[in-house]
């Protein structure tokens, strides 16, 4: 079953109005920053002037250098002050610095910050994680990479099968045999962005459409899969919901053909206390949450079922003494237990959530009413106080269907735009996220930042 079929004929807007738009954004960028340029140069033994090297993929001229974070706002070394809504993209969920989460690291940094042994936190975390999201059993990594990378040896290992299976245009972290997608020849193949990868990934990892049961069936009948890794909601590529019954049947199908089935919910714990897991009631074998998890400290975690845990387990005992090739040295770290504990009981609470998606309504419908008025072919997607635009007048079923909703140059155009009015949103695609500390203003000013890009862009 083909599931891509044309999502628009091109993003609806004239080539010389973006061009235009790009280069008064980037004059007023740099003739506003002279700190920032400075900065650029100063950083001359970091590789491209950055940590890493990612941080150059902003529309920016020059890297923006932030000077202070807090709540939803942001201050960069000039003096700039922005409304965030990228949020660390994700990271920041519940803002940056949340006071439970401070005060925690600073008693805890009082008492250690590594040890390799657990500290009075590590049980109770368990049982709020238990609480929370359901499944009974957890460990603790440090990026929800490393998580993910856990997570799917732990189900070869239990399951005794080689392969994975993801859907194109999902995004698992840096796991290196995720980095596969579907070509314009519907055939799988490395990603073409990945870099140093010599094997070929796609003869242990099979990739296909979203949404696309009938290719899930056929993927996993000679029972070779092990797991199947998803997001419930693909997020890193222009948002792409799942059809009405999807998750139902990704079930019902991965049962019956013992296939294990882990969810990635690291970009769409915007749904909800529990994530969209809870919010849904899905009921993964392995579920597996990073960046905000811990308020922004680095620290993910990963679930298992009993079944899989006992499963594991007799894995385990049946190999000799050795290294696992699973876990850090910093994973499960006091550190980390401690600002995750201050997350899970006072900062991603019910009201919390309720004031993030009450938010993201209204943000939700402004943003909707100013592509409703520009008569642009392009939609709102949601996912909890996850909002995007989609350049796409309907909503997208797969993740070929995102990527031919993507326009480079269109998007960082709005982006440096939008920034140089004040407001920061996702440098990889129209991606905005409202925290509990982000404000009714705070979304007005975006509505309004929109509403003036789209006007200089149509007319």
């Amino acid at each position: 079953m083909n599931l891509v079929t044309p999502v628009g004929e091109g993003p609806g807007v004239s080539p010389a109005r973006v061009s235009a738009l790009r280069t008064e954004a980037e004059a007023l960028y740099l003739g506003t920053r002279p700190k920032t340029r400075a900065a650029a140069g100063a950083a001359a033994h970091l590789f491209q002037g950055v940590p890493m090297h990612w941080m150059v993929d902003w529309s920016t001229p020059v890297p923006l250098v932030v000077a202070h974070a807090s709540g939803a706002r942001l201050t960069d070394v000039d003096g700039n002050g922005y409304d965030d809504f990228c949020l660390g993209d994700t990271a920041a969920l519940f803002g940056h610095g949340p006071p439970p989460v401070a005060d925690a690291l600073t008693r805890q940094a009082r008492a250690g910050l590594a040890t390799m042994l657990p500290s009075p936190d590590a049980a109770i975390v368990g049982d709020l994680l238990n609480a929370r999201f359901g499944l009974p059993y957890w460990q603790i990594a440090t990026t929800a990479s490393d998580a993910n990378r856990f997570a799917l040896r732990a189900a070869r290992a239990a399951t005794g099968r080689p392969r994975i299976l993801i859907f194109d245009g999902a995004y698992h972290g840096a796991v290196d045999e995720t980095f596969v997608e579907l070509g314009p020849d519907g055939r799988a193949r490395n990603a073409e962005g990945l870099l140093g990868e010599t094997r070929d990934l796609t003869a242990l990892t099979r990739v296909i459409p979203f949404n696309d049961l009938a290719a899930l069936e056929a993927a996993l009948a000679d029972r070779s899969v092990a797991c199947v890794i998803t997001e419930p909601v693909l997020t890193n590529c222009a948002m792409v919901l799942p059809q009405p019954g999807f998750h139902a049947a990704l079930r019902e199908i991965t049962r019956r053909t013992g296939t294990l089935l882990l969810i990635d919910e690291t970009h769409t714990l915007s749904s909800g206390p529990g994530g969209y897991t809870g919010k849904y009631g899905l009921e993964p074998d392995l579920f597996v949450v990073g960046k905000a998890i811990a308020g922004g400290i680095p620290a993910s975690v990963w679930g298992m079922s009993a079944e899989v845990a006992e499963r594991f387990t007799r894995a385990r005992a049946s190999l000799p003494e050795g290294r696992s090739g699973m876990g850090t040295t910093l994973s499960g770290s006091p550190l980390q237990l401690a600002a995750m504990r201050a997350t899970l009981e006072q900062v991603a609470t019910d009201d919390a959530y309720a004031h993030m998606n009450a938010l993201a309504d209204r943000l939700e419908s402004g943003l909707s009413a100013v592509l409703s008025e520009a008569r642009l072919p392009w939609h709102v997607a949601r996912c909890g106080a996850r909002v995007e635009v989609v350049r796409a007048p309907r909503p997208l079923l797969t993740g070929g269907e995102a990527h031919a909703a993507h326009f480079a140059e269109l998007e960082a155009t709005i982006h440096l735009a939008l920034l140089v009015r004040g407001v920061l949103i996702s440098p990889f695609h129209d991606m905005m996220l409202c925290s509990p500390a982000t404000q009714d203003a705070q979304v007005d000013r975006l509505i309004a930042a929109t509403a003036d890009v789209v006007r200089r862009l149509v007319g």
